[in-house]
């Protein structure tokens, strides 16, 4: 008797989440473009109209994708908000290896592979995550008293980047591990007492 009394999911409630999160995995698993909005709206489960209402496009759902991932903290810059680190250990950090198999490297390098055209939604928003990490490395390399915090954020910028493509594509922890000693290397000698 009880399982006849479980609640029901609503249907209408939820459903930009779900379609959400179904849009997640599937990407995650398959890749972007080879996941259908037909696909995403199975799992989510939501109707194909549901799906449209929220995103109309295919460029919306994915730059809606890229923005709940930023705004859950679930990318490696969600470190730049940690209070309990230096800004060293904030920087060093991104260098961090996942806690999963396979390694999925940046999913805005991935969104930008998949929508090569720099005029696309996707690619804009891609751009303007790594703009905005470059930006956020400036700010703790100045915290650090950098000669030059846009130059080596920069720099920091390339090796996160790097390493997030590299370790995907080998699938080898070991790649970010290199990545952080070079960022270490970097800091240290960019950070090292003025001349007096």
């Amino acid at each position: 008797m009880a399982e006849q009394q479980a609640p029901q999911r609503r249907k209408g409630r939820g459903g930009r989440e779900r379609i959400l999160a179904a849009a997640n995995a599937l990407f995650e698993a398959q890749g972007i473009n080879a996941t259908s909005m037909e696909q995403v709206a199975a799992a989510a489960p939501v109707s194909k109209r549901t799906l449209y209402a929220h995103f109309p496009t295919k460029d919306d759902l994915v730059v809606g994708h890229l923005r709940e991932l930023v705004e859950s903290g679930r990318t490696l810059e969600g470190v730049f908000d940690r209070t309990d680190l230096t800004p060293e250990e904030r920087i060093l950090a991104l260098f961090a290896a996942p806690g999963h198999e396979p390694i999925r490297g940046c999913p805005f390098i991935d969104a930008a592979a998949e929508f090569p055209d720099p005029a696309s939604p996707v690619h804009e928003f891609a751009a303007e995550q790594k703009r905005r990490l470059a930006t956020r490395l400036t700010e703790l390399t100045s915290a650090l008293g950098a000669t030059n915090p846009t130059a080596l954020a920069e720099q920091l910028a390339v090796l996160v980047d790097g390493a997030a493509s590299r370790s995907m594509a080998l699938n080898d922890r070991d790649c970010l591990e290199h990545a952080k000693a070079a960022a270490q290397a970097l800091l240290a000698a960019s950070t090292s007492a003025t001349p007096g």
